[in-house]
């Protein structure tokens, strides 16, 4: 069984791409306000919103637990609409020795395509690939459409 791996899921959104980027760029302390069940809050610990470097540490609900989270926020790429959030402390240190959080999106037209990649280490081999994590994400994702598209199915 491989310690290291790589899972990436996508899902269209109805709301607009570069908003969606924007959101996680420069606001992700906004996001506790579309999806209060899942993220509780988020402050900024370091640096500025927006810039690389900076420190973002999270305050959520996953897997049915009160959870908390530190990321140093390792990539932006304006152009492919990315940001890389790398983990850096947190209850995701306890499974994983590295974990990466890449969330990516493409627009083509009205078509919006979130793309949500996750690099992980595991601290040994009990430990699960983090499915239910990548569950997470999508669930964010959609609330965060919901909020922008109220009507959205």
């Amino acid at each position: 069984m491989a310690l290291s791996g790589k899972l990436v899921s996508q899902i269209d959104i109805k709301c607009d791409g570069d908003v969606f980027h924007e959101i996680f760029r420069e606001r992700p302390h906004h996001i506790s306000g579309m999806s209060p069940d899942k993220i509780q809050n988020c402050d900024l610990h370091d640096g500025q919103w927006g810039t690389v470097g900076s420190v973002i540490y999270w305050n959520y609900t996953h897997d049915g637990k009160e959870r908390v989270a530190k990321e140093i926020i390792e990539a932006i790429d304006e152009e492919k609409k990315s940001v890389t959030f790398k983990v850096i402390e947190g209850d995701l240190m306890e499974l994983y020795k590295t974990i990466k959080l890449t969330v990516h999106v493409d627009t083509t037209g009205d078509d919006n395509l979130v793309t949500w990649t996750i690099e992980y280490e595991k601290l040994n081999e009990d430990v699960p690939d983090p499915n239910t994590l990548m569950e997470f994400c999508l669930h964010v994702t959609k609330d965060i459409e919901k909020h922008h598209v109220p009507h959205s199915s």
